[in-house]
C-alpha cells in the first residue's frame, strides 16, 4: 500500500472492543470496520485494543498472530509501573495491537460495573500505551483516534499529563463520541495517580476535567482534541441540546467548530446475506427464496408451529436507551395471536427479570434469548420480517443498517441515526422502514400497526424490502470524511 517516498496518514485507533476479537456493541464494530475501509483509501489505520479473555485464542483460530509477542509496552499508573506484552495480528489485513496483562485485562465484560480508579486502570492503561507503543511496535501514529470515554484521557493526557504533556507536539488527536450518556465520571483524587497536574482540576477553568465536583473524561477529550466526530449527523446537533447533551450541551455548543457527524457504515463483508457463513440459505435482492428457508431454520429452532404471522425482531442491548420499556408494552397489544416476537439482547438482571416474565406471560408467541449469540443474531435479522428499534435515543444504530442488507424492515424512533438513514415508507415512494416521532408506547403501536398492515399488501411490501436491500451503507463513502477530517487536522498545525 505504501510506496516509497509516498507521504501515507498513519492512523491509530485506540479501543477496549474490536470486532471480531472482542465485542460488546457497536463500537467493536466500528473499531473493526473503520480502519480496515481507512486502509483502502490509502490511510496506514491500525488498532490498539487489550487482550480480554479469549482474545488472543481467537486471533491464533483467525491465524492471524505470530509465534512471539512484538515486546514489552510500560507504563507508570498508580506509582507504580505496568507492563504488558505487545502482539500484532493481522485481522483480514487490518493491523491489530493486542496488550497482554491477564492480571489487568480480567474482565470478560470489558467495561467496568462501577467508575473507580482500580476499576479504570485496564482503560488507562490502554490509553497510555497509545504514547508508548512505536518503541516495541517500530511504527508510530501522527493521529491518535480516541473513542469514547474509555480512551478519552488521551487528548486531556497531551495537555495535562506530568509527562506526556511533552509529547503533544508528536501526535494529533480526534475523539468520536458514541454514546454520550456514558462520559466517564470519577473522584478527583484518581488524576493525582493517573499522573495529571493540579491545573487539570479547576472549576475556574472550563476546559478542565472538572464536573460537578467530579472528573469527567469526555468534557476533557472535547476541549483538547483536534477534532470530535459523532457517529451521525443528526446525533451532532442533539449532543448540543439539554436532553442530548447529558450535561455537557454547552461544552459541545463550544466546540462545535471542530464537531463533525459522520454516518457509521457496515461491513458487508460480515453482514451479508449472499454470503453470510451463519445462515442456513442464501439470497439477495433479486433471489429471496432463501429467506423463507431461514425463517424455517429459526422457527423449528424455536419450537415454534409456524403459522404465517410476521416475524418482529429485537436485537441489541437490553437497557432505557433502546425503548424496551415500550416495546414490551406496546408488542403486549398484538398478542396472542397477531405476531410472533424473538427479543436477543443482553443487559442487567432488571431486564432480563423483564423479558423472562414477558415471555412467560405469552410462550406461544414470544421467545427471549438474553446471552448474545452471534449465530442466532444473524439468523434472526435474516429471518424477521420487521426490526424493532424504538429508541430513547441513538447515536447511529447499525441494527437498522443490517436490517436493510437481511430485508428485514425497521420501525424506529426518528431520532439520531435513525432519523438519518430510515425513510418512512407512507411519507416517500422509497421508504425503507416506518418512522414514529414521540417516545411513547401509543406512537411505537402505531407505527408498528403501519408496517403490519404494509405487509399485508405484498406488492408493496415487496417494493419497501427492495428499497431497503438496495440501501448501501458500507464503510467506503463515511471512510472517505474520516480521511478529510485526518487531513485538515494534519494540515492546520
Amino acid at each position: 500500500m505504501e510506496r516509497e517516498n509516498e507521504f501515507v496518514l498513519k492512523i491509530l485507533h485506540v479501543s477496549p472492543e474490536c470486532a471480531p476479537l472482542a465485542k460488546k456493541g457497536g463500537l467493536g464494530d466500528v473499531a473493526g470496520s473503520l480502519p480496515k475501509a481507512l486502509r483502502k483509501n490509502g490511510i496506514d489505520a491500525r488498532v490498539l485494543m487489550p487482550g480480554w479473555p479469549g482474545v488472543l485464542d481467537r486471533a491464533r483460530d483467525l491465524s492471524a498472530l505470530p509465534s512471539r509477542p512484538l515486546g514489552t509496552v510500560s507504563v507508570a499508573l498508580n506509582w507504580r509501573s505496568l507492563s504488558a506484552k505487545l502482539w500484532r495480528a493481522s485481522i483480514d489485513g487490518l493491523p491489530v495491537y493486542i496488550l497482554e496483562n491477564d492480571e489487568l485485562f480480567d474482565n470478560e465484560n470489558i467495561y467496568p460495573e462501577e467508575m473507580s480508579a482500580a476499576a479504570a486502570e485496564p482503560m488507562i492503561f490502554l490509553s497510555y500505551a497509545a504514547f508508548e507503543l512505536s518503541r516495541a511496535a517500530r511504527w508510530k501514529p501522527q493521529i491518535i483516534h480516541a473513542h469514547d470515554w474509555p480512551t478519552a484521557i488521551i487528548p486531556s493526557a497531551l495537555r495535562w499529563h506530568r509527562h506526556y504533556a511533552s509529547m503533544a507536539g508528536d501526535f494529533d488527536t480526534v475523539y468520536t463520541i458514541h454514546n454520550m450518556a456514558h462520559q466517564g465520571l470519577f473522584q478527583q483524587e484518581c488524576l493525582n495517580g493517573w499522573g495529571f497536574i493540579p491545573d487539570s482540576f479547576s472549576a475556574l477553568d472550563p476546559t478542565s476535567l472538572e464536573f460537578y465536583g467530579l472528573v469527567n473524561l469526555m468534557k476533557g477529550a472535547i476541549n483538547t482534541s483536534e477534532a470530535i466526530t459523532t457517529v451521525s449527523p443528526s446525533y451532532s446537533w442533539d449532543i448540543q441540546t439539554h436532553d442530548g447533551g447529558f450535561g455537557l450541551d454547552g461544552v459541545m455548543s463550544t466546540n462545535k467548530g471542530k464537531l463533525r457527524g459522520i454516518l457509521n457504515g457496515i461491513d458487508y463483508d460480515v453482514w451479508n446475506p449472499h454470503r453470510d457463513p451463519l445462515l442456513p440459505a442464501h439470497y439477495d435482492i433479486s433471489r429471496r427464496e432463501g429467506k423463507k428457508t431461514c425463517r424455517r431454520a429459526l422457527m423449528e429452532g424455536f419450537g415454534w408451529d409456524d403459522d404465517g404471522r410476521p416475524l418482529i425482531i429485537f436485537v441489541g442491548r437490553l437497557t432505557e436507551q433502546k425503548g424496551v420499556d415500550i416495546m414490551l408494552e406496546a408488542l403486549e397489544r398484538f398478542m396472542p395471536d397477531k405476531i410472533f416476537a424473538l427479543i436477543i439482547g443482553s443487559g442487567n438482571e432488571f431486564y432480563n427479570r423483564k423479558l423472562a416474565d414477558f415471555e412467560a406471560s405469552h410462550s406461544a408467541s414470544v421467545r427471549t434469548v438474553t446471552a448474545f449469540s452471534e449465530e442466532r443474531a444473524h439468523l434472526a435479522y435474516a429471518a424477521g420480517d420487521i426490526l424493532l428499534m424504538p429508541s430513547l435515543f441513538e447515536p447511529c444504530g447499525l441494527s437498522q443498517l443490517i436490517a436493510f442488507a437481511y430485508g428485514t424492515i425497521p420501525v424506529a424512533r426518528a431520532t439520531g441515526g435513525l432519523a438519518d438513514t430510515v425513510i418512512d415508507a407512507d411519507s416517500s415512494p422509497d421508504g425503507t422502514g416506518f418512522l414514529f416521532a414521540d417516545y411513547s408506547i401509543s406512537e411505537l403501536e402505531a407505527a408498528l400497526n403501519r408496517a403490519l398492515m404494509a405487509k399485508e399488501e405484498p406488492e408493496r411490501w415487496n417494493r419497501i424490502v427492495r428499497n431497503a436491500m438496495k440501501e448501501d451503507f458500507s464503510w467506503n463513502s463515511s471512510a472517505k470524511e474520516y480521511a478529510a477530517l485526518y487531513r485538515d487536522v494534519i494540515t492546520a498545525d
